[in-house]
């Protein structure tokens, strides 16, 4: 059940995406739309807790992290996206909405990790969050240097895949990331078997971090 403050807020959001030409989202239906991108967003909130900063990686059409900003009025959320097109959106969603809280960040995670903060994302964020962005070892490298130590990452995935996980679990040294805790937390029509994977960050960020855009997803550091 979304509450009916959220639903106030987050509906220019909705209606935007539904009438956007470039078609960031094939869900046209208002109903599904808040089950789909909203409901499965705010799925993650427990794991997500009230961060001062929260990083959402790879924010595409603006979720999880626009809902996430809506329900978390006192943490700052920045989204991360690389594509233009998907940056203008988000910023114009987050504009229609009245989320101060949320800002765009039109980088690769990558190059925005690089930079040190407050210029950049390095080690700034107690949590960061990724929804249908890749596989748990790519999302652990490309999180690792944008949390500070201790901080967490919330990773939206569908059915759980042993292979997938043994990936994570032999990177996870290389990257200073761990798996702690994995949700089952029902269907969803964007995915019939939603998982919340929730991995922590074990220490400082390794030296070789981040490494060139691009290459935590054509080689990861896990896979054999």
């Amino acid at each position: 059940m979304i509450e009916p403050e959220l639903r106030r807020r987050l509906a220019p959001v909705l209606d935007l995406l539904a009438a956007d030409p470039a078609s960031l989202s094939s869900i046209r239906d208002p109903e599904e739309a808040w089950r789909v991108h909203v409901a499965d967003s705010l799925s993650g909130l427990e794991l997500a807790g009230s961060p001062a900063r929260l990083a959402d990686i790879g924010s595409g059409g603006g979720f999880p992290g626009l809902a996430l900003a809506a329900a978390l009025p006192d943490t700052r959320v920045d989204l991360i996206e690389s594509v233009g097109r998907k940056c203008e959106f988000i910023e114009r969603a987050a504009a229609a909405a009245g989320l101060a809280n949320a800002r765009v960040v039109c980088a690769r995670a990558e190059e925005w990790a690089a930079r040190a903060a407050p210029e950049g994302g390095r080690e700034a964020y107690e949590v960061a969050t990724a929804r249908a962005v890749g596989r748990l070892a790519t999302l652990a490298e490309l999180a690792s240097p944008l949390l500070v130590r201790a901080g967490r990452l919330v990773a939206w995935k569908g059915r759980r895949d042993p292979a997938e996980e043994a990936e994570l679990e032999r990177a996870g040294p290389r990257v200073a990331m761990v798996a702690r805790e994995v949700r089952w937390v029902g269907p969803y029509a964007g995915s019939r078997h939603r998982h919340l994977h929730l991995l922590a960050k074990s220490g400082p960020t390794p030296a070789e971090l981040p490494r060139r855009p691009g290459m935590a997803k054509k080689r990861p550091l896990g896979a054999r």
